[in-house]
């Protein structure tokens, strides 16, 4: 049963932009370890933040809250799975929120799909209760 989605797009070179600006404080702000490790090691790092950037905002759309109601940036983390397929692993407020959604005896599981076409980046996510 699919009991959230959410969709975002983003402009990379307005995150190329704040990232010229803001550098590692916005990196800081907004993304895990993990993410930060996976961006920086690409030829692509700013194209790499703008898909896990739509990602976090489609997550956060797909948990009903948006960035509010104690859902925070490093509280959705973008990670592989073993296959490499991307998911994403919530904590704190977000977790919290994914737990609530859930119907009584179903486990939540989060689907992820991001992709960039240059200057932008997409990402969908849809949470399904199995």
């Amino acid at each position: 049963m699919i009991i959230g989605i959410g969709t975002d797009l983003a402009d990379i070179r307005r995150i190329e932009k704040t990232l010229e600006r803001f550098g590692d404080r916005f990196v800081q702000r907004v993304f895990t370890p993990v993410e930060q490790a996976r961006s920086d090691r690409r030829a692509d790092r700013t194209a790499s933040y703008a898909r896990r950037w739509a990602a976090k905002e489609a997550c956060s759309k797909a948990l009903g809250t948006g960035l509010r109601m104690g859902v925070a940036w490093r509280e959705m983390g973008v990670i592989n799975l073993s296959s490499g397929q991307p998911t994403i692993a919530l904590s704190g407020g977000a977790a919290q929120r994914l737990a609530a959604m859930a119907p009584a005896g179903l486990t939540p599981r989060i689907h992820v799909t991001m992709t960039d076409d240059p200057p932008y980046a997409q990402a969908f996510v849809v949470i399904e209760a199995i």
